[in-house]
């Protein structure tokens, strides 16, 4: 069974347009959660543009399923992430300017922080995934830094159309096939919806997708559990072939 891991960033962009307190972040993934999502994802972020310190402390302490936080490798985020408790940690790349992230963890280049970071966030019982692209060399650097899982960006997938996009497809079969063998786990999401989901459900070896902005939106029209089990229905008739 794949895994739908709700991210509420966006619930938190909503409120943060008035800094109330209203709509509630955490309240929504409650009830993402009743209508049957797996887990929480959420993202603090640097400049805190969305969700808030406040909110990942009280998300922690009132979710039921598996919590997922996003954070950069800056200093301050890592400190965070550590005392988080949360049950895994995504390790993305961070740019201020950008209106959401454009891209995968330079794995790479960051090999010697990522080699300093992982073991102190495995040794508080955290999980650790990195957000890379369906790509051989961060495939690889993600291996000899001993993360357990990657979640491959499927922002380019979602983005393209036509033959471009059936490429763009097999690429993420074949890194889901790589990371498989390197024994990576294998996560998905960025820009996933509705009408694009399916294929990417397919994916061999597939643990889990993260999935926001979309459901955040049809919960506008239907309400919150509409919009979950829409997704989850998709997912699992994508999974079925």
């Amino acid at each position: 069974m794949i895994r739908l891991h709700v991210n509420v960033d966006h619930v938190a962009t909503l409120r943060q347009a008035r800094r109330g307190a209203r709509p509630d972040p955490v309240e929504w993934a409650l009830q993402a959660e009743d209508a049957g999502a797996h887990g929480i994802t959420c993202h603090l972020r640097r400049d805190r543009r969305h969700f808030q310190d406040d909110d990942l402390r009280r998300v922690r302490e009132r979710i039921r399923t598996l919590l997922n936080l996003e954070s950069s490798l800056h200093p301050e985020m890592i400190a965070i992430a550590l005392e988080s408790g949360a049950d895994e940690v995504c390790l993305v790349p961070e740019n201020r300017q950008e209106i959401t992230t454009e891209g995968g963890l330079d794995v790479v280049r960051e090999r010697a922080r990522l080699a300093e970071v992982i073991p102190r966030l495995r040794a508080k019982g955290i999980a650790v995934s990195l957000f890379v692209d369906p790509e051989p060399d961060p495939l690889a650097a993600a291996a000899e830094v001993e993360a357990e899982y990657v979640e491959l960006h499927t922002g380019c997938y979602a983005n393209a159309s036509g033959e471009e996009r059936d490429a763009e497809l097999e690429r993420l079969v074949a890194a889901a096939e790589r990371a498989h063998a390197l024994g990576l786990k294998v996560n998905a999401g960025h820009g996933l919806d509705y009408d694009n989901v399916e294929p990417v459900a397919r994916l061999p070896h597939l643990r889990e997708l993260n999935i926001g902005h979309a459901m955040v939106g049809r919960a506008v029209f239907v309400g919150v559990e509409r919009a979950v089990k829409e997704m989850l229905a998709r997912i699992e008739a994508g999974a079925r072939g």
